[in-house]
């Protein structure tokens, strides 16, 4: 690995630590770029889940007040997400990685639509204020779902979680999003340590992944409110569209 190619995997694994910690979507950022350096996309994808999943931890440990009095509630969903993120791993691992390349650049492509249309979803999510603390007994499916979607290919997982806990409790927005930070948490670490054990990860990816990511999700904790959303919206788009372009285009 060459100088230049360390330093740009770092500063991508900053800028993934920091978005996850404010909304979502860090994998647009660091994907790309592995994939722009020759990796192949389940290497990318494993290397990528390893990495991050530091700097989901320490974005949760930063939103800690916020997430005060949720216990049962991050519990219940908890499980959840730790048993979707266990199917979303085996079926990585255990799919051929001709599914996972057919099938990702369409994940990106729906990843890259939520976040356009994120405003909305989120206008429409604070006009709508359902009264129940619990989040409906539909609530604990929907975080296996994501769970699952996040233990098989991460991008986005958080705007998907944000919009969908937004929907279904009656909570400030801020400690909605903390118990987001702790359900992506769940979620990245359980795949992560899956393919610690089943997968052949890029081990010097993983480190400078993880050494950005941490340092990211402390920052975009911290300071993450104060950048702009339409352009961290734009750039992740612009990104998240380039991978999918190049996953197609080397599938032709």
């Amino acid at each position: 690995m060459e100088l230049w190619e360390a330093a740009l995997i770092l500063l991508a694994g900053v800028a993934a630590g920091g978005i996850n910690a404010v909304a979502g979507s860090g994998t647009l950022f660091t994907f790309p770029v592995l994939l722009a350096l020759g990796y192949p996309p389940v290497v990318a994808t494993v290397s990528n889940s390893i990495g991050l999943a530091p700097g989901s931890f320490s974005g949760t440990w930063a939103y800690r007040r916020e997430l005060a009095g949720q216990r049962a509630r991050a519990l219940r969903l908890g499980v959840m997400s730790f048993l979707g993120a266990v199917t979303g791993a085996l079926l990585l691992i255990s799919l051929p990685a001709g599914v996972f390349e057919s099938v990702v650049p369409f994940m990106i492509g729906l990843a890259c639509v939520l976040i356009i249309l994120q405003p909305r979803i989120t206008a429409w999510v604070r006009a709508r204020r359902p009264s129940r603390e619990d989040g409906g007994p539909l609530l604990p499916l929907g975080a296996y779902g994501a769970g699952t979607y996040g233990g098989y290919f991460a991008a986005a997982q958080g705007i998907i979680l944000l919009s969908m806990l937004g929907t279904a409790i009656d909570d400030d927005l801020q400690r909605i999003n903390a118990l987001k930070n702790f359900l992506t948490t769940i979620a990245n670490t359980t795949a992560a340590a899956f393919y610690i054990v089943l997968a052949s990860p890029a081990w010097p990816v993983v480190g400078l992944i993880a050494l950005g990511a941490i340092t990211g999700g402390y920052l975009g904790a911290r300071f993450g409110r104060k950048l702009s959303p339409t352009a961290l919206r734009v750039c992740v788009v612009i990104v998240g569209l380039a991978a999918a372009v190049q996953l197609l285009l080397g599938r032709v």
